[in-house]
């Protein structure tokens, strides 16, 4: 009997402690969160957790209209940053652009995919704050990635990056990791660099809108589950033992830059 009282009054505190999170752990696979973009529009994001896949997505559109996919691929240890952007008409643009970023994934970066499929908010509607703002990562992503055989890094690459195909790139130091773990070297190819071409000039400052130049585009994550909370308790003798109590969240942003083979693929990036 006294048994089952110190099971119920553990399990009281633990309704207690996750009522007060912000964000608990419950059975689920997506989770849909309100945030406040930098430019102070408020956004949806659609988290979803693959667990057969061993993988993670988020998706949020940004107040200018551009979709932002991330992907964390845990069995590749590969991240993948989508952005399609709407494309200027007017200046002789598609409907639409698409850029695909990929590169490894590091420990830590967001919680697994078995917790994620179980976290559920208490209060959809409010509108969320991340408790760790993470600083900005440059990557210079000077390496071009073929579609057709990026199987070899991650399955989710082909369904994310179709519409990217002549965009996708990757960083030297990601290729050579990957290259030492065996992958077909065929897929990369190299992109030039202002060391080999010192007329190459950032697109901000290329004038001819046909010119070859050095595009920049940012995107931030505003908030994602970052890491797990553990929490403490006792047994009747006295033994402590940890448990999952809910989640720390975060927000990070990104800087990339590449190689563009004209100023037309990169006119976000101008000076104003």
């Amino acid at each position: 009997m006294f048994g089952g009282v110190r099971k119920l009054t553990r399990l009281f505190a633990v309704v207690l402690l996750l009522c007060s999170a912000v964000v608990v752990l419950v059975p689920g696979s997506e989770l849909r969160v309100r945030v406040r973009l930098a430019d102070g529009l408020i956004t949806e994001e659609v988290l979803e957790a693959d667990s057969e896949r061993d993988s993670i997505s988020l998706e949020f559109k940004q107040g200018d209209g551009t979709l932002v996919t991330f992907v964390a691929d845990f069995k590749q240890d590969i991240k993948i940053f989508r952005a399609l952007i709407l494309g200027e008409l007017e200046r002789g643009q598609n409907q639409y652009q698409a850029l695909c970023f990929v590169t490894r994934l590091n420990r830590n970066e967001i919680i697994p995919s078995e917790s994620m499929a179980r976290l559920r908010q208490k209060n959809p509607q409010a509108i969320r704050l991340a408790e760790e703002r993470r600083g900005l990562e440059q990557l210079t992503m000077s390496v071009a990635v073929n579609l057709s055989r990026a199987w070899q890094l991650s399955s989710h690459i082909h369904n994310m990056c179709s519409e990217a195909r002549e965009a996708i790139y990757t960083r030297e130091a990601d290729v050579k990791y990957w290259l030492e773990k065996g992958v077909d070297g065929s897929m990369f190819e190299g992109l030039p660099q202002t060391t080999e071409l010192p007329s190459l000039q950032p697109c901000h400052s290329a004038k001819d809108l046909w010119q070859p130049c050095l595009c920049t585009y940012n995107l931030r994550l505003e908030w994602y589950p970052c890491l797990l909370k553990y929490c403490r308790s006792r047994d009747s003798a006295g033994k402590g033992s940890s448990y999952k109590c809910g989640i720390k969240s975060c927000s990070k942003g990104y800087h990339f830059s590449y190689f563009v083979p004209q100023k037309q693929l990169c006119l976000w990036d101008e000076e104003t």
